[in-house]
């Protein structure tokens, strides 16, 4: 009688075979699990970063969102245009960025921003957006943190305020409420810098997203919808969610 020892090649590559299979199925969905709790965990601290220079605006140099006056391209006798805007030459968003944020980088506007693509450089640009207009986004001013997220906003918004009581809806997003009008408020936040995907999140009914943030959406953890673009809205020392899909993704767990 002959004794076997080991495995012979054809279970061996059987074996592999299953293998390679079950990996096939289950390793794209562990990286779109881990990518979607990245970007989920980037845009909570992305947001709460944005805030807390609203709120130290106020406390150090006695404005916020609201009381910008200027645009980040508007110059006076005393002040200068982007990067060199400070809290106390001039009230604007770009000032108080630079005035409150440490590391962050002012990068122009959404349109000077490259990304290299096996070693060519090439223009940033979002890959799908459906509450952000391409027609208006690459003349956002964009600033670089310093953990590489770009956050991304109208070069006129100013006098960004939501009147207490005031409820945050579609028509203060549009400027079509006529209690509050937003609409040169609104931004964007990029948490995987310039790296791709650049796709706005979408719900995961209709691969869409809208303005309604009163009724936020359901937002799948899967690559197609949990993704790295986000739209905000800047008011008062506040900086909140611009869309259904980033409302859900900011107010749930997972």
């Amino acid at each position: 009688m002959t004794k076997r020892f080991g495995f012979t090649l054809a279970e061996v590559l059987i074996t592999l075979g299953i293998i390679g299979v079950v990996a096939a199925m289950t390793i794209p969905t562990l990286i779109a699990n881990t990518n979607g709790a990245k970007f989920r965990s980037q845009f909570k601290k992305t947001l709460s970063t944005l805030n807390q220079a609203g709120l130290m605006s106020q406390a150090q140099y006695d404005f916020d969102y609201a009381g910008t006056t200027i645009g980040c391209d508007d110059a006076d006798a005393d002040s200068k245009t982007g990067a060199e805007q400070h809290p106390e030459m001039g009230m604007s968003f770009c000032a108080i960025l630079n005035g409150t944020l440490t590391g962050q980088t002012y990068q122009g506007t959404v349109a000077d921003l490259k990304r290299n693509a096996n070693g060519e450089e090439k223009a940033y640009t979002l890959v799908s957006t459906a509450t952000i207009p391409p027609a208006a986004y690459t003349a956002y001013k964009a600033y670089t943190l310093a953990d590489g997220a770009i956050v991304a906003f109208n070069p006129e918004a100013k006098g960004c305020e939501l009147p207490i009581g005031t409820q945050m809806t579609n028509a203060v997003l549009d400027g079509t409420s006529a209690t509050a009008n937003l609409s040169k408020c609104l931004g964007f936040i990029d948490v995987n810098g310039v790296t791709l995907p650049n796709k706005e999140v979408t719900c995961t009914e209709g691969n869409t997203a809208t303005q309604n943030v009163q009724t936020p959406c359901a937002v799948k953890n899967d690559a197609n919808h949990m993704t790295d673009v986000f739209p905000v809205v800047f008011h008062d020392a506040t900086v909140e969610p611009a869309s259904d899909a980033a409302k859900y993704v900011l107010t749930s767990a997972k």
